[in-house]
């Protein structure tokens, strides 16, 4: 149904990139525009869990993965300032090893990128869109240049225009209290495959290995009054950082001593878009439909899900419109739930005395006598396999 079709995606995130892949395999016509003078992403890491895996792998790009990223061991809870663990979510045991990778955001996005050029998406650089105007039959960008444009799909991430285009949502974007710090640094020998959340009264820190383990990937977060700004680009004193973490353990200290360059950004609560598409003219993927906090890393996978269910949806019949409806109503339950447990998330992991050490003893119990069952309760999450629903 996709062959001929001309789409027009706005953005070069892993959202647009991976759509524009699914769709232009299906026999589409795909133009990305993305507004920056090349596709380059800068920063940190990325935890690609078993449901985002499964995209990848249905999109041709497994192979590509394992070669850029490092199948992850486990995720482990730990006491911050005491360093001792708490929970383990052993994903060997569990049978999702093989599927749960930890990846630079930059080498991620050179993947899909290859990925989209090798299926004949066109990648328009330095192209921003300033505005989008929906009707009843058809789409106008307006931008450094003007563009008629047959179906837009909107990947342009948390100041979608396209989103503002489709009504936005009733809520401003809401301060959450807390900030984040993201940071990569060099790392020696061969550390554990493993992502570990230190988890402290009014902040966590959450640090994995990349590439190999030549680097390490730290995202720190912290309560606070003071805002800051959204985005991920505000540069920081690292002795910010350090001093925001002082009583944590020996383990977190040698991480953030080696830290030189840091990035903090204020995290808001978004809502999810009540509204992802405008008939058959125009649709939202990745963040410009559902940002999330970072408390489940799951923002990268969603975006994966969203690219395939899109496409597929689109192919399954001539009907846009259809089609389009057909997309949000398999997707907007599954990200509102995913969206609402990350912010569930946070509070778990900033919980103060006197309910931090229960809380910290009570998982502890648990696991000894149900070392599979913490694992289980996100079978709901990692075991999600949109490339086989339709």
């Amino acid at each position: 149904m996709l062959k001929g079709r001309e789409i027009t995606v706005l953005g070069g995130g892993v959202a647009g990139l991976a759509a524009a892949t699914a769709l232009a395999r299906r026999g589409a016509g795909v133009t990305v525009l993305e507004q920056a003078p090349e596709i380059v992403e800068v920063g940190a890491g990325i935890q690609i869990s078993p449901n985002g895996a499964k995209v990848l792998r249905a999109l041709g790009q497994e192979e590509a993965l394992r070669a850029v990223a490092l199948p992850a061991e486990a995720v482990e809870l730990r006491d911050g300032p005491r360093g001792g663990a708490v929970l383990r979510f052993d994903l060997e045991r569990h049978g999702h090893a093989s599927g749960y990778w930890l990846v630079h955001r930059a080498d991620l996005i050179a993947l899909l990128e290859r990925a989209a050029r090798a299926a004949g998406v066109d990648i328009v650089l330095g192209e921003r869109v300033h505005r989008v105007a929906v009707a009843p039959d058809s789409v106008q960008l307006d931008g450094t240049t003007r563009r008629a444009a047959g179906l837009v799909i909107g990947a342009d991430g948390l100041h979608s225009v396209l989103r503002a285009a489709l009504g936005g949502g009733a809520k401003a974007p809401r301060f959450t209290g807390q900030v984040a710090w993201r940071a990569v640094i060099p790392e020696a020998g061969a550390p554990a495959a493993v992502a570990e959340v230190h988890m402290g009264p009014g902040r966590h820190l959450v640090s994995y290995p990349l590439r190999g383990g030549a680097a390490r990937n730290i995202v720190a977060v912290e309560e606070r009054r003071g805002w800051a700004a959204e985005g991920w680009h505000h540069h920081d004193d690292p002795e910010n950082l350090r001093r925001a973490f002082a009583r944590f353990g020996p383990r977190v200290q040698d991480w953030l001593a080696r830290v030189e360059t840091v990035n903090l950004w204020g995290l808001f609560r978004h809502e999810v878009a009540p509204r992802w598409h405008a008939g058959g003219q125009a649709a939202l993927a990745g963040d410009a439909a559902h940002p999330t906090l970072p408390f489940m890393a799951q923002g990268a996978n969603m975006a994966l899900e969203d690219a395939w269910v899109l496409a597929a949806q689109l192919d399954a019949t001539g009907d846009a419109e259809a089609a389009l409806a057909a997309y949000q109503a398999a997707r907007m339950g599954r990200a509102r739930r995913i969206v609402a447990v990350a912010e569930r998330n946070a509070r778990a992991y900033h919980l103060r005395a006197p309910l931090r050490p229960l809380a910290h003893a009570l998982l502890r119990v648990g696991a000894r006598i149900a070392p599979d069952a913490p694992l289980r309760r996100l079978d709901w999450l990692y075991g999600h396999d949109v490339t086989r629903q339709m």
